[in-house]
């Protein structure tokens, strides 16, 4: 399948971001923004909100870890081949507070076939490393943006592999 509608490889990352993000509501309901995207990196921010608290008034941890599993799938779909986590983990360092902006940054550690690792580093506005994430990808079939292949078809993120 190719791509040669875009000229090189950031303006395709950046096209399949924006196509992701419109149709990621969890990103989106969670206020996450996307700050930059590259082929095989992505970087996300999320402000924490009060409705984002645990019982010890720090954010949840189940909000770190969406907002580092986006930055891995916006970072893993960067070359518009639909990609999903095949595993995930997080290290949790530091406690996010309320108002905190964090930003995690996901970055590609190996690609080889259909399986790739990213690591994902959250930090606060503070530079403080609040998370470390590492995400297993596996590509499967189709596409992010729906491009012709050879036989003319399109391809679709939703055809699995």
């Amino acid at each position: 399948m190719t791509n040669s509608i875009y000229a090189h490889g950031q303006q395709l990352a950046e096209a399949t971001a924006a196509a992701m993000f419109a149709n990621d509501a969890a990103t989106r309901g969670l206020g996450m923004q996307i700050s930059s995207v590259a082929e095989g990196q992505a970087t996300l921010t999320m402000r924490v909100r009060s409705d984002m608290l645990n019982g010890h008034l720090t954010c949840h941890g189940g909000f770190l870890f969406a907002l580092a599993d986006s930055a891995f799938a916006f970072a893993c779909n960067s070359r518009n081949h639909a990609t999903v986590a095949a595993g995930c983990s997080i290290e949790y360092l530091a406690p996010g507070r309320e108002g905190d902006v964090l930003t995690a940054v996901a970055s590609e550690q190996t690609l080889v076939g259909r399986t790739g690792i990213y690591d994902v580093k959250v930090s606060n506005q503070d530079g403080h490393l609040i998370a470390i994430f590492r995400g297993k990808s596996h590509r499967i079939k189709g596409e992010v943006i729906p491009t012709p292949d050879a036989g003319g078809e399109t391809a679709s993120a939703t055809q699995i592999a």
